[in-house]
């Protein structure tokens, strides 16, 4: 029975990683991107960019995922995920993205605006190009200045991920609590948590080497 549930977790923490995964990928440059809409000159897209911000980490990730998942299929008649594993996965990417896109930009924009502003001022002195002042100073301060709040929201993410089995995608969570519906066990469940703490230690401890990494800022 023991490695019956170990096997069974192991496919749940391979979907689970995978949505970690895809979710870091495309939130990053995606949350750099909203951080420049956030901080753009033009005040309507500032504002869009701001209010649309307010509006996920106001609103619940669940809910999102619903909405995401099972919206277009109310709204266009037609369910533009499929109805399998790959589907779900798909819509859970997408949800996960968009919302930590949303947290990402405003660490993103605490950590550029973090920067003093008188070291880009002294970049223009020395003729440097925009795109140079932003890659070679305030690109490289900024990522010292997020490394702590980031790792939270990544850490975060992982346990996040138990919300794909809302809308039935078999990740860890669903894996464990499948044993207690059918067998009527619970001890699954802890099991389940050691996955998800071994998850997590392992990222604290690259997040820690990470900020060694990094003390040449000071």
């Amino acid at each position: 029975m023991f490695w019956t549930v170990t096997l069974s977790l192991l496919n749940g923490l391979a979907t689970t990683f995978q949505i970690f995964i895809l979710t870091l990928l495309f939130s990053l440059p995606l949350g750099l991107l909203f951080a420049f809409a956030s901080m753009s000159r033009c005040r309507l897209l500032r504002y869009f960019m701001q209010l649309v911000v307010w509006v996920v980490r106001g609103t619940p990730l669940m809910l999102q995922l619903i909405i995401i998942f099972y919206g277009p299929g109310l709204w266009l008649d037609h369910n533009i995920w499929s109805g399998n594993e790959t589907g779900r996965l798909t819509a859970t990417v997408v949800a996960f993205t968009f919302n930590y896109a949303c947290y990402f930009s405003v660490i993103f924009r605490g950590g550029i605006e973090g920067v003093p502003a008188g070291q880009r001022e002294a970049g223009q002195v020395l003729g440097m190009t925009r795109s140079q002042i932003f890659f070679k100073i305030t690109l490289l301060q900024m990522i010292k200045r997020v490394v702590p709040p980031m790792s939270n929201e990544v850490i975060t993410l992982v346990k996040d991920t138990s919300l794909a089995r809302i809308i039935a995608a078999y990740e860890l969570t669903f894996a464990g609590y499948s044993f207690m519906k059918s067998d009527g066990i619970t001890w699954p469940l802890f099991y389940t948590g050691v996955f998800y703490l071994v998850f997590v230690g392992i990222l604290t401890l690259l997040f820690n080497y990470l900020e060694r990494r990094l003390d040449y800022f000071r």
